[in-house]
């Protein structure tokens, strides 16, 4: 089976690859796998918190004909970044964070296409789920050109960690939802702040709505009731640039 992530396979590969500090994107576990190194390999996932998600057989063997022993690893195609450090490097060099948090955003095209324009737009970090978001791979790094390769990406077991900690840093937290009240117009985005993104079906989780200290959304004209997410990340990423620029210039 064609795939856009490199894979390793077999238990003792796979740990080998993670203790050797390679970036593991998740790992696919065959049903019932009972082994004393299989259960090696369970206590390294738990330490470096990997995704993982077991399959049956049938579905290891779709990716590979090789002997894989019930596991396949997907690496990723980027180095995850670590969040503490991202907004204290933006802070080091006296600039006021602009931090973008995906919600369960699973197209890869979407993905790399948003990562492009947060580059651009002068983004400090992107922050993603470990799981219930798009794979890194090829097709991202190549629609965003290149960006995910420059652009912080920090990966969280937990967004709701994330958001608290980000409050605690004096980031101001904007949800961008269509079901505000507030047009984007109104928030000011020149101070520390991060916006939040949900997927396109089910829009920004209610937990992480209550979390943000506002919510705003793109007003829209026509008959459709939402924008591409990848649009929409351009529309207020580049707000928050033009809102800086400005006073800037002031």
């Amino acid at each position: 089976m064609k795939t856009d992530l490199q894979i390793i396979y077999g238990i003792r590969p796979v740990i080998e690859g993670i203790k050797s500090g390679k970036e593991i994107e998740k790992i696919l576990i065959q049903n019932g796998l009972r082994s004393e190194a299989f259960f090696e390999l369970k206590g390294l996932i738990k330490e470096f918190d990997i995704p993982y998600q077991y399959v049956p057989i049938e579905k290891l063997n779709k990716i590979t004909y090789n002997n894989h022993q019930g596991i396949i690893a997907y690496i990723s195609s980027v180095t995850y970044h670590n969040l503490e450090n991202s907004i204290a490097y933006a802070f080091e060099k006296g600039k006021s964070p602009l931090v973008l948090i995906l919600d369960r955003i699973t197209d890869v095209r979407n993905f790399g296409a948003i990562a492009r324009t947060a580059e651009c737009a002068g983004v400090a970090a992107i922050v993603i789920p470990s799981r219930g978001a798009a794979q890194i791979n090829a097709v991202a790094v190549k629609t965003s050109a290149g960006a995910l390769n420059s652009i912080p990406v920090c990966r969280d077991k937990n967004l709701r960690d994330s958001i608290r900690y980000l409050k605690e840093c004096g980031l101001k937290i904007v949800a961008c939802t269509e079901k505000s009240e507030k047009s984007y117009y109104e928030a000011e985005l020149v101070d520390p702040v991060a916006i939040i993104l949900g997927s396109e079906e089910n829009g920004i989780s209610g937990e992480y709505l209550k979390l943000a200290d506002m919510s705003v959304k793109i007003p829209i004209e026509g008959m459709i009731e939402s924008l591409n997410v990848s649009v929409a990340a351009g529309i207020i990423l580049f707000e928050a640039l033009r809102q800086r620029t400005m006073s800037n210039e002031q």
